[in-house]
């Protein structure tokens, strides 16, 4: 298997990496976490725990199209080298990004998901020129 399938799977558990942030990190000063209704325990964080749990929704979001885009791009007869680096690429600077929005580095974070969002471009254009 293409090491960029690999990555396909790593993005599709990242958000619970950042949910896991929000529910375990640090010191509990809203009470129990929340399991029975853990939606409404989530939107009544904050700070770092608000903006992980915003991490988790943000990651759900840029799954789709760059999971899409690695499986047309080797579909489609592209580059398996270039396949393999832009997914390598999209999942570093998804973590970074992660880290950005809970450590609260806007413009930072910003960046950083332009540049993971060109690397599922990226993906798409290896596929029109596989």
């Amino acid at each position: 298997m293409i090491l960029a399938y690999w990555c396909v799977l790593i993005a599709a558990f990242m958000p619970l990496a950042f949910i896991g942030y929000a529910k375990f990190a640090g010191d509990n000063k809203m009470g129990p976490r929340e399991n029975h209704n853990p939606r409404e325990w989530l939107d009544a964080t904050e700070g770092a725990k608000k903006r992980a749990y915003w991490a988790q929704l943000n990651s759900f979001e840029a799954f789709p199209p760059f999971a899409a885009g690695v499986i047309i791009a080797v579909i489609a007869g592209g580059s398996i080298g270039a396949v393999d680096t832009l997914a390598v690429l999209f999942i570093l600077l998804r973590l970074v990004y992660g880290w950005c929005y809970i450590t609260d580095r806007a413009s930072l974070r910003s960046l950083v998901w332009f540049a993971a969002t060109a690397c599922t471009v990226g993906l798409f254009i290896t596929a029109a020129v596989g």
